[in-house]
């Protein structure tokens, strides 16, 4: 029979809380594929590969900076260097080639009339600069390591995140299926009911208006499993969404080991083992050691001078003939900022208040990880009790409306009583699907407060 049926399917359905957790590589499969295409781990590793490029750019700051600069001047107009050169020196030369009696001396020097502008001049070179002591190159890398490494820490975070978001769109499909069986079978047992009035109506023991109440609560049944088809749609286009797939993309249900059930022992739950495992302290600890690196840097920067190793090569003169215009010049610097406002020990105060603050702030979030821990703890304990209390609920409902469905059968009970016990038992199994979900979104949630990243149970 139909109501034989249905009660084997809801007691296959309700397995006992004890039983012992199968590993489902349905959904740990769902769970790599999500930690692979989906869009906002795209982006945060996009963003870890854009602070790699940032330590590379702090890295070359190490090394020699060779730069090609040639430049070629064309001038007109403008100031000018006039110096009577020539009518100084030549009425001296003339008098002393007549006193010596030769032509020795030059007489004819012309006057020095140039623009101070070089006209077709060009100074083709190659400098270099090394730094050889500059602390704030060193401890610029330094910092930019630690970025890149709490960077790396938020990606495992988004991580963590993401696995746990998987998990409950899985766990809430697999709800939407599971309700949507329950009141596909309760629609049978409506339709059953419907059947037996018309016989009992054609053998004069109910009047018409019993097939008419049956027949009105399978329509009622029908918007339920139509409403519950909307929200297995629902729930698989989240899911898809998560695993950046096809919307309508179908899933695959783990059929198998969907009556496994993971009771926690809360009591193994170890806080300690959460604040080694949480990336968020370790995020945080890697941007407190960038601030300590920032405070060493501005304090060494603004006692210790710079000190570099430069130099220029190449042709400097008028016109592009490179014959005898070569030249080469090399230096040794320093760069010491003696006063600049007290710029300097402001960002040696400042560096310090932002060391002090994130000190803080990770005392501050291992407090949070502690009481998210007691949370998690407390939730997942009050959702085994809660599925214990439905579990025995529907045991109740269940042999309330075997006996209802006998004496109905016998004349005893009337139809309004039939239905209320159908509808108790259809509320009773409703229920449990929603309180075994509960168990395994809190179990998941335990997994993500301490920092496990291994999926240990399924739906």
């Amino acid at each position: 029979m139909v109501i034989k049926y249905v009660f084997i399917s809801i007691t296959l359905f309700i397995t006992p809380l004890t039983l012992a957790a199968q590993s489902s590589q349905v959904l740990e499969r769902y769970i790599q594929e999500g930690l692979q295409h989906n869009l906002m781990l795209k982006q945060e590793q996009l963003e870890v590969k854009k602070v790699a490029e940032t330590v590379r750019q702090a890295k070359a700051l190490f090394y020699p900076q060779v730069n090609l600069a040639p430049t070629y001047s064309v001038a007109m107009g403008g100031r000018r260097l006039e110096f009577p050169v020539g009518d100084m020196v030549n009425p001296i030369n003339t008098t002393l080639n007549l006193l010596t009696g030769t032509n020795s001396f030059p007489t004819d020097i012309p006057n020095v009339n140039e623009l101070l502008a070089p006209h077709n001049f060009h100074d083709t070179k190659i400098t270099f600069q090394l730094s050889l002591y500059n602390p704030e190159i060193r401890y610029n890398y330094l910092i930019q390591q630690s970025q890149y490494s709490a960077r790396e820490a938020t990606l495992k975070v988004a991580e963590q995140e993401i696995r746990f978001e998987i998990e409950n769109a899985y766990y809430q499909y697999l709800q939407a299926l599971e309700a949507g069986r329950i009141l596909s079978e309760n629609r049978r047992v409506l339709t059953e009911l419907a059947r037996l009035n018309g016989k009992l109506v054609a053998n004069n023991v109910l009047t018409k208006d019993a097939v008419f109440s049956a027949e009105y609560e399978v329509s009622k049944m029908d918007q339920l499993i139509a409403e519950a088809g909307k929200n297995i749609k629902t729930a698989r286009s989240y899911f898809n969404f998560l695993l950046n797939r096809e919307l309508a993309d179908e899933i695959e249900a783990d059929t198998v080991s969907v009556q496994a059930m993971l009771v926690v022992d809360t009591s193994t739950v170890n806080t300690s083992l959460a604040l080694q495992n949480r990336k968020e302290l370790e995020q945080l600890k890697f941007y407190q050691q960038s601030g300590q690196l920032a405070l060493r840097m501005h304090e060494l920067s603004a006692w210790r001078p710079s000190v570099f190793l430069g130099g220029n090569t190449g042709f400097q003169g008028y016109g592009y003939t490179f014959r005898n215009q070569g030249y080469l010049v090399g230096q040794v610097g320093l760069q010491w900022t003696l006063f600049k406002g007290f710029e300097k020990k402001y960002r040696i105060q400042e560096s310090r208040i932002q060391a002090d603050i994130m000190t803080v702030k990770l005392s501050e979030t291992e407090q949070k990880i502690r009481l998210q821990v007691d949370q998690a703890t407390g939730e997942l304990s009050a959702a085994i009790e809660g599925y214990k209390a439905a579990e025995a609920g529907l045991k109740m409902a269940e042999n309330y409306f075997k006996m209802i469905d006998s004496r109905y059968r016998n004349h005893q009970v009337l139809l309004l009583e039939y239905l209320k016990a159908q509808q108790d038992l259809l509320s009773a199994s409703i229920q449990l699907t929603i309180r075994k979900r509960e168990i395994l979104i809190r179990q998941a949630n335990l997994r993500r407060v301490t920092g496990e990243n291994s999926t240990d149970t399924l739906y």
